[in-house]
């Protein structure tokens, strides 16, 4: 029996899903998958929506009518300016910060063996698993205590405000990124490097052409992940941030007199930018991936 005859036996032979198995892979998972897509994009959906609400009072909790006009004046009640200008720079802030040091972190644990790695790769993980209320809480003892060191400026971890709210963002984010781009280093084409040093490149010029290269796309998930992380965080923040609102403590502020719809108009650009990045972000991978194993032109 040649072997496509023998494939095509065994293919026959390979029995099929039938009755409550069919039932169960064509209608039973697929409408399992809708039901949690829709369960998450629920609350979303719903915040767009009422970015278009007119509300009568201050609260936004019925809608009564279509209306552009949150959108038109988006920043329009008192303190949502400052607040979202302080979200976005402390979340910038730590995202550059964290991306930084957080990429040469990983690059020294995966790359070097130096005393006190095992250590640092098990502290690393401390922010991650630790409670925010306990960070947060920890963070907020540190920064007041420095008020009795006299080796600290005064002024400079305390009274709380921005200053301090970036120091303790930047200090949680950097654990994402340094586990996200580690695990980007862990199947590095390491010959690469090696061919690129044979040829005549240095350290500095194998990094940049080589090494950032390649590791791009997980630098750039990580940087995307703190951001998220920042520009969202609650309980660390309203721990170390003194009289400093942010957009997610003006939200807690607000819903005691009512949230209003520019709140909604807020977090629908924020939502849709940050899918946008994503998007941007997966195509362009996804066009350096196909430009990476696309089969060079024999020369004839």
């Amino acid at each position: 029996m040649s072997a496509a005859a023998a494939a095509g036996s065994g293919s026959r032979l390979t029995p099929r899903p039938s009755g409550i198995s069919a039932a169960v892979e064509r209608w039973l998972l697929p409408l399992y998958t809708i039901g949690v897509v829709a369960f998450l994009a629920l609350p979303v959906l719903i915040m767009i929506a009422f970015s278009f609400n007119d509300p009568t009072g201050r609260s936004n909790l019925t809608f009564r009518s279509f209306s552009i006009d949150a959108w038109l004046n988006p920043l329009a009640r008192p303190g949502l300016e400052d607040a979202v200008i302080n979200s976005i720079v402390v979340a910038f802030g730590a995202t550059l910060a964290s991306t930084i040091l957080g990429t040469l972190i990983a690059l020294a644990l995966v790359r070097y063996g130096f005393r006190g790695r095992a250590a640092t790769n098990m502290l690393i993980f401390l922010p991650m698993s630790t409670p925010e209320v306990v960070l947060g809480a920890s963070l907020l003892t540190m920064f007041v205590s420095t008020t009795s060191m006299p080796f600290v400026p005064e002024g400079l971890l305390f009274p709380l405000n921005i200053r301090t709210i970036l120091i303790a963002h930047v200090m949680f984010c950097i654990s994402y990124v340094v586990v996200t781009v580690k695990a980007r280093l862990q199947n590095f084409p390491r010959h690469l490097e090696e061919a690129a040093m044979d040829l005549g490149a240095n350290e500095w010029t194998t990094f940049w052409k080589i090494t950032f290269p390649l590791i791009l796309p997980g630098v750039i998930s990580a940087a995307l992940l703190a951001f998220s992380l920042s520009i969202d965080d609650y309980v660390i923040t309203s721990l170390t941030s003194g009289q400093t609102d942010t957009f997610p403590i003006y939200i807690w502020g607000a819903k005691l007199r009512g949230i209003p719809v520019q709140v909604n108009v807020i977090g629908t650009i924020i939502f849709a930018s940050a899918v946008l990045l994503v998007i941007v972000t997966t195509l362009w991978q996804r066009r350096q991936a196909i430009r990476d194993f696309q089969p060079v032109r024999q020369v004839e």
